[in-house]
């Protein structure tokens, strides 16, 4: 059997010297290593000739998607890898309004689903930064983002899951039945897996009814103690935002340069941006008038995003906080998660680690569930001062999560960046009975091997 007999198509099957550089190259793990070949299916049957194929040749595997990931996790490591692109398999295949489910392929792009589940009066929650990322990397890393605090994860979206694993056999996880006791909870497993159990071809996702309305509220504080306080205040008292980001003045400053334009609030060193929504208006604004009245004499400002227009421009320059960053500086994001009440100390001890390791340090997240992004910027610092100090401020940081009682990794996975940390925060129990799944459904190690632990 030859890639040729699989593929036979030029311009999606790449050996050797016509391999893309896109594919070479990965802004977050620079050393990547050579691959076999870069096969881009278009169907399921493809998907299964391929991993055949690397069956047969004793070749492991490196599925991704649209290259957003930030750990490593989709790119080659050990050598030698067929890299299996998905981007292809990018058709919405069925929108069942009967039972509320959205058939797709893993290539599509998550602001495609949620454009088009819109226009016919739906609702995807799941937001997470990228919305060019795929959703088959959603599903691979299970992605959270600004609407978890009130709409769960990828994971709560996921009816039904169809995957290629590592021998080459199709399987149907999961079904349209909402509830489910029969056996162990498989569709589960291999949702948040990193593409190291199977390779997934086709998903059916669950939507709901898209809210009737909606409203932004951006509040300013002289702390991020204060701000991350209003946190816990609005949670505890019955407000139930829908998306609920916290970041400093320091960040969001990177965004204004970027987009020329200003946030609303100029007070205060700490902000937290909120959206609720509903279908009913009179609950939406006791919501928002209890806000008020809870956080009036605690923050230097609220301000009630009174139109689209004014939400947009709020919302895009949280959204731009990481694109405005590439364009001064090299930097590494961190999605580390903590207790909600831990929010505060641990950003303060990001800033003692900054001064103690020379690194500069920026912090936002979604405070609603305690998922920071804690942003390492490299600077002017040399390659060698930067991988030291790196590591150095990482050591740390990490060490500190785990006394909280919190997780190196909240939406992005592990990949190969966070390896070490994982091992060392991990029961060790618990990561054999990882190691021992693994081993079970991919004996051989051929998908995605190094990545995770």
């Amino acid at each position: 059997m030859h890639l040729k007999d699989i593929i036979n198509d030029n311009n999606r099957l790449f050996m050797e010297d016509r391999i893309p550089e896109e594919y070479k190259t990965d802004y977050f793990y620079h050393t990547v290593a050579d691959m076999h070949a870069v096969a881009l299916p278009i169907n399921t049957d493809e998907v299964i000739g391929l991993v055949k194929y690397s069956v047969q040749k004793d070749i492991p595997i490196v599925v991704r998607g649209a290259g957003t990931g930030v750990t490593g996790a989709q790119v080659p490591f050990v050598g030698g890898e067929l890299v299996i692109d998905m981007k292809l398999m990018n058709r919405i295949l069925d929108l069942d309004e009967e039972t509320m489910t959205l058939t797709v392929e893993p290539g599509v792009l998550l602001q495609d689903i949620q454009e088009l589940v819109e226009q016919r009066g739906y609702f995807y929650p799941p937001d997470p930064g990228s919305k060019h990322s795929t959703i088959g990397g959603n599903v691979a890393t299970n992605a959270g983002g600004m609407r978890a605090v009130k709409y769960g994860t990828t994971r709560d979206y996921v009816r039904e899951l169809e995957v290629v694993l590592p021998d080459g056999n199709l399987v149907t996880l999961g079904s349209l039945n909402i509830k489910n006791s029969s056996g162990y909870d498989l569709k589960n497993l291999f949702i948040g897996s990193e593409g190291t159990l199977g390779i997934t071809t086709k998903i059916k996702l669950k939507l709901l009814s898209l809210p009737k309305y909606k409203q932004s509220i951006l509040l300013a504080f002289d702390s991020l103690q204060e701000a991350s306080n209003a946190v816990i205040t609005i949670l505890k008292n019955g407000i139930e935002p829908t998306a609920l980001e916290l970041f400093e003045k320091g960040t969001i400053e990177y965004s204004e340069r970027y987009l020329n334009m200003k946030l609303q609030s100029q007070l205060g060193k700490a902000y937290i941006l909120m959206t609720i929504d509903g279908n009913d208006k009179d609950v939406l604004n006791h919501q928002i008038i209890t806000v008020n009245h809870l956080l009036s004499n605690k923050s230097r400002e609220i301000i009630v995003l009174g139109n689209d227009e004014e939400e947009k421009k709020a919302w895009k320059l949280r959204d731009n906080i990481l694109v405005a960053l590439m364009q001064f500086t090299q930097y590494e994001m961190l999605d580390e998660v903590v207790p909600i009440n831990k929010i505060a100390e641990l950003i303060n001890y990001t800033k003692e680690l900054q001064d103690k390791h020379g690194i500069e340090v920026i912090n936002f997240g979604h405070a609603g569930d305690g998922n920071i992004h804690t942003v390492l910027m490299k600077g002017d610092l040399s390659e060698d001062d930067w991988q030291m100090k790196r590591k150095a401020y990482l050591d740390d940081l990490y060490q500190k999560v785990g006394e909280l009682g919190g997780l190196p990794s909240a939406e992005h996975g592990i990949g190969l960046l966070k390896k070490p940390y994982l091992e060392k925060m991990k029961n060790p129990v618990e990561l054999n009975l990882m190691k021992t799944i693994k081993n079970a459904i991919d004996p051989q190690n051929r998908l995605n091997p190094g990545k995770i632990f």
